[in-house]
């Protein structure tokens, strides 16, 4: 694997190493003793998968606070997404700034987002299949989030036209987001 800092502290873009052959490829995908050198979380509690039937579907942006921040790998294992990682974390220096990048079935590529990361992401194929490794197991009365659109964060979604969102979503409040 090959880890990759992006201007966000602590959201780490990881790029796998296939072993190719005739039948294909072998890539490791975790790593515990590479992720603790890289000072990344190194523990799983819960595993989950999305379906996106499709394309410009938004799920987002979600975080939960403590006790049960939860640090995040996430990929794409059908079609493509663009991914987002927003930063909520009170004392950060880029509060408030959000990384976007493309994950796809293609580019097997994953991003690690730590605790205090609102996640979200838009896909840009139909039949889109997101991968999350979940550092906690979800708590709904910590769960929280930002409104996808908000004007503040101007997050450049690819497809402004093709907006799918649940209702649930589209209520998150504007940024800041208020104190728990």
């Amino acid at each position: 694997m090959r880890f990759a800092d992006t201007k966000i502290p602590g959201v780490v873009v990881i790029d796998l190493d296939p072993r190719q052959d005739s039948r294909g490829f072998f890539a490791r995908t975790f790593c515990r003793e590479e992720w603790r050198a890289h000072g990344l979380c190194d523990h799983i509690e819960q595993s989950s998968i999305s379906f996106n039937q499709r394309h410009g579907t938004v799920r987002g942006l979600h975080y939960q606070i403590g006790p049960h921040a939860e640090t995040k790998v996430v990929s794409c294992v059908e079609g493509r997404v663009f991914d987002v990682a927003l930063d909520v974390r009170p004392t950060s220096p880029t509060l408030g700034q959000w990384f976007g990048v493309e994950l796809s079935a293609a580019n097997r590529r994953m991003v690690y987002l730590p605790a205090g990361i609102a996640h979200g992401l838009q896909t840009l194929d139909d039949r889109s299949t997101v991968l999350y490794q979940i550092s906690t197991p979800f708590h709904p009365e910590a769960a929280r989030g930002i409104r996808w659109n908000d004007p503040k964060v101007a997050i450049a979604w690819p497809l402004s036209d093709a907006i799918i969102i649940s209702d649930q979503d589209r209520a998150w409040p504007d940024w800041p987001p208020v104190a728990a």
